[in-house]
């Protein structure tokens, strides 16, 4: 029989005999799901941990590979297919963050095609190319028995949570790697720099970091801030003059550049008219070499420093430095992650000692047990023994008179273990050799806690031994400089020409045909104009700008320019004639600037420009004055000198209130009149 359908009081229908259906907002319903995905895309995927310095790829990676390692070359993709039992997102992720370790070339011995990273290639396909461990990542990065294990997402393996890595990895190798509203952006630091920085942590002692790059070049690291957030490093390609003439070679490209790219970036510049060159050629093989062919009668140092400006010869980089810890996202200045990276090594270090104390002493327990085992002839005593506890109790009973030499308590495990010693064994007992194997052991023991009570000093003597056999061959390579930010505008080439159409009232690049010629520029240049009626604008260079048709004076315009600039002008219609002198100051582009009172019909009767104040100063005017009733002087000397020189917005000072003819030069007026 079917159930009557009622309805609650909002309209809402629900099945009688039922409890009523829960209505929920979709935001209550959804609301935190884009929170765990961006924890777990931190967590999980693109920021690495603290302990190791490995994203959880990584790691998976490398405890792979120990799983498979025994001495020999294993395909990638077998590696990569291994790796998908603890990593369930795809074997392409697995394959490329393998190829990224490779690259690093620390922990991966690498044989076949693994790509170029100063040409940019790409790695051959997974089953092309072999890998191992290296002796580093063998020596510095596993250790099973101080290593904290979980469940792999299946359940059905068991995975590091994190690897007991004995060195600053993540500061070795560096990372990057984005996540939800996070970026992550650690640059690699000289192996042997990390060794002398972490023995010099360990004493106590400050410890200063700064970047180094496979690739080379030449850095400015001054406003590095620790690879914290806000910090930035610029870093130049290595660039050299040829032995040819005319020739530039690039020896060494900055972090994150290919030939390639740095290749195109000067093409490029050069189609846009910022440097000149004729030809550029890639050399690269094992070492980078481009090289760069310049037009006859180019200057080299002024070309070098425009590839600095305008190309990808030099790059700005900006950190980031941030990790997992306690599960959470942690921003932490580079130096400050490597001494708590030497204070965690100390830690493992003294965990395996201590494992290794416990594991000797353990060998000296059951060697000295069995001595006595052995040269008692307990073992005799067994043999007329009919059951396990006639057995144990004869054993025990036989060790009793010697227990007083052992350190620490028999246990019936020890007993029992007794029995399974082999008579080939016994009947091959020499008393000797057991003394002798013993005071070995008791030698390790006394090493072992000598190294235990020397913590520290066995850390450091650990950083050592790990520059001695692996530094060489690890030296800096990035060259650490300081040097200014290279000004574009002034290396750019001029090589256009700036036209005016008075006609039309436009000026540009672009009026070849239908404007007059008027200075060479460059794409990066400001032009200024003045008008007839006491205005001033600013503009970009551009191959048409509107100016209009009552042009006072155009040409380019130079921001730190001292310039000082002449204004004579009247007022209005009929208004008092004002003079001033002013430097331009900051500016706006494409603003309009009235240089006067604004007044309606202000005309320009003068305008000069100076590039100093002494310049101004020489200035000798001549005023002269329209003819009226009881006007006697019609031309008046104005002493430009007594003007100051004020900001633009400066409305200047009366020089007549009667009607003027014109202003003049006087020493062009007098030249004029002579000839």
């Amino acid at each position: 029989m079917a159930k009557k359908s009622t309805k609650t009081e909002d309209s809402s229908p629900i099945l009688a005999d039922s409890a009523p259906i829960e209505i929920k907002p979709v935001d209550d319903l959804y609301g935190d799901w884009f929170l765990d995905y961006a924890s777990y895309v931190i967590l999980e995927r693109a920021v690495p941990h603290i302990n190791d310095g490995f994203k959880p790829v990584q790691r998976r990676i490398l405890h792979s590979m120990d799983e498979l390692e025994d001495g020999r070359y294993n395909k990638v993709a077998n590696v990569v297919g291994n790796t998908m039992k603890y990593h369930p997102h795809g074997d392409a992720s697995i394959g490329d963050a393998m190829v990224q370790i490779g690259q690093k070339d620390l922990l991966i011995d690498m044989q076949g095609n693994w790509g170029n990273i100063l040409t940019g290639d790409n790695a051959a396909a997974p089953r092309y190319i072999e890998a191992r461990l290296s002796k580093f990542a063998l020596d510095v990065v596993f250790s099973p028995k101080v290593t904290d294990w979980a469940a792999s997402y299946d359940g059905r393996n068991k995975e590091p949570v994190t690897l007991p890595v004995k060195f600053p990895m993540l500061l070795a190798q560096g990372v990057e790697g984005i996540a939800v509203g996070l970026s992550c952006r650690i640059l690699p630091h000289n192996f042997i720099e990390l060794c002398d920085a972490s023995v010099a942590a360990l004493r106590g002692e400050e410890v200063y970091l700064v970047p180094d790059f496979i690739q080379g070049g030449i850095m400015d690291a001054s406003d590095y801030n620790g690879g914290l957030r806000g910090g930035r490093i610029r870093v130049r390609a290595k660039i050299e003059e040829g032995q040819k003439k005319n020739t530039l070679r690039i020896t060494e490209i900055p972090f994150g550049t290919t030939t390639g790219g740095v290749m195109d970036s000067i093409v490029a510049a050069n189609d846009k008219g910022k440097i000149k060159i004729a030809r550029v050629d890639d050399n690269t093989a094992e070492f980078v070499e481009i090289m760069v062919q310049l037009p006859v009668g180019t200057d080299v140092e002024t070309t070098i420093q425009a590839l600095y400006a305008f190309t990808d010869c030099e790059v700005s980089i900006a950190p980031n430095a941030v990790v997992i810890q306690n599960d959470k996202p942690r921003f932490v200045n580079v130096n400050d992650l490597l001494k708590e990276s030497a204070e965690h090594t100390k830690k493992i270090l003294g965990e395996e000692l201590q494992i290794q104390l416990n594991e000797l002493e353990e060998k000296w327990h059951f060697s000295s047990l069995e001595k006595i085992f052995i040269e008692n002839r307990i073992y005799r005593k067994i043999e007329e023994a009919e059951t396990w506890e006639a057995v144990m109790a004869a054993i025990w009973k036989g060790l009793k008179p010697h227990l007083g030499i052992l350190k620490r308590e028999v246990t019936d495990d020890d007993v029992a273990r007794l029995t399974e010693i082999k008579i080939k064994r016994i009947s091959k007992f020499n008393s000797f050799e057991a003394d002798e194997h013993i005071r070995n052991l008791e030698k390790d023991i006394d090493s072992v806690q000598k190294n235990l009570k020397q913590l520290t000093r066995f850390a450091i003597a650990h950083f050592e031994r790990l520059k001695k056999t692996y530094g060489p061959g690890r030296e800096r390579r990035t060259e650490v400089s300081s040097f200014d930010r290279v000004a574009a505008a002034q290396v750019i080439i001029a090589n256009e020409t700036l036209y005016l159409d008075l006609k039309e009232g436009f000026a540009g690049t672009g009026l070849k045909k239908e404007g007059e010629p008027l200075c060479k520029c460059s794409p990066l240049d400001d032009i200024i104009w003045f008008t007839k009626e006491g205005t001033m604008t600013v503009s970009k260079i551009a191959p048409k700008i509107h100016v209009g048709k009552s042009i006072e004076y155009i040409n380019l315009f130079k921001k730190d320019e001292e310039a000082v600039y002449t204004l004579i002008y009247r007022d209005g219609k009929n208004g008092p004639v004002l003079a001033k002198r002013f430097r331009i100051g900051g500016i706006t582009r494409d603003k309009t600037y009235s240089l006067a009172k604004g007044t309606a019909g202000t005309k320009v009767l003068f305008f000069a420009r100076h590039e100093s104040e002494a310049e101004s100063d020489a200035q000798n005017l001549l005023v002269h004055l329209k003819p009226a009733l009881y006007l006697r002087t019609l031309s008046l000397k104005f002493p430009v000198a007594a003007l100051a020189i004020k900001g633009r917005d400066s409305q200047g000072n009366i020089v007549t209130k009667h009607a003027v003819d014109r202003v003049v030069n006087e020493r062009k007026s007098s030249a004029g009149e002579s000839a």
